[in-house]
């Protein structure tokens, strides 16, 4: 796999760089430059397309989504180390990768990407979920991005694509399905990193819909779907009852029993109660 861009296999750009992982920054690192162009390809056709890549590293899914054909890489970086095995990759890519050393949490990429925009990362994973949800979650939609191909923890992806009634399902399944497409495409195993990880990993690749699955307002439903899983183990009616003094009748509006918990309502259910809040 390293000679489709002349450079070097990764242990060898680790060692050379002085890049063990940083337990506090979330690294794990994976080296097995066959894994990560398989990961790029489950982005689909990259040749049109900007993309972002988040904690990129040492460079294999960099490495990955430039041979893949990527239109441009934007890679943010919040560990300096990383900075000079980022350069040489950019180097090997004329014109197509340009690193942001930074915070992904405080940065805006979109000044530097081009439409149509792919997000693609083997997140860190503090800070996985929370990246996740501000791309779930934009005032306007459709998204800036058109796809998301994302490695989480493997238990974190489960909730991502998880049905009504499971353990799994939660707040991470109603945003995530309420406006996207999303599905499991790997799975990864603690050893196909170093180090290696506690858990297993998966990639969930999300695409954006043209338009919500049901109507509903974005930041009621959001309140609503937080408040019912953040005491799931309730009925509704009591999980809810700061929402609104008649909150029973709310549920029973949207055709939900107020004897329900949370992971037992759809999300056609979810919406039709955010509508009916927003109504007063």
């Amino acid at each position: 796999m390293s000679a489709i861009d002349g450079l070097p296999p990764l242990r060898a750009v680790i060692a050379e760089h002085g890049l063990s992982a940083k337990k506090a920054l979330g690294q794990n690192f994976l080296l097995d430059l066959n894994l990560t162009a398989k990961i790029a390809r489950q982005a689909g056709d990259l040749s049109g397309l900007d993309v972002l890549e988040i904690g990129p590293g040492p460079g294999g899914l960099t490495r990955g989504l430039l041979a893949e054909g990527a239109r441009k890489v934007l890679a943010v970086e919040k560990d300096a180390r990383c900075l000079p095995a980022l350069a040489q990759i950019a180097e090997a890519y004329p014109g197509r990768l340009e690193v942001v050393e930074g915070d992904a949490l405080e940065i805006n990429p979109l000044e530097r990407l081009t439409p149509p925009i792919a997000i693609c990362a083997n997140l860190p994973y503090n800070v996985g979920t929370e990246l996740l949800v501000r791309w779930l979650t934009p005032e306007t939609w459709p998204p800036v991005w058109s796809s998301l191909t994302l490695m989480f923890q493997r238990e974190v992806a489960e909730r991502i694509c998880a049905a009504p009634g499971s353990k799994a399902y939660g707040r991470l399944a109603i945003l995530a399905q309420w406006r996207s497409e999303a599905r499991i495409v790997m799975s990864l195993p603690p050893e196909a990193f170093t180090p290696p990880p506690k858990i297993s990993s998966a990639v969930v690749h999300l695409t954006a819909l043209p338009e919500p699955r049901f109507p509903a307002p974005a930041k009621r439903l959001e309140r609503v779907v937080a408040a019912a899983f953040n005491q799931r183990r309730k009925m509704l009616r009591a999980a809810l009852k700061g929402l609104h003094p008649q909150i029973e009748e709310k549920l029973e509006a949207a055709g939900i029993a107020p004897t329900e918990r949370a992971e037992q309502v759809p999300l056609e259910r979810f919406c039709a109660l955010a509508r009916v809040l927003e109504e007063g």
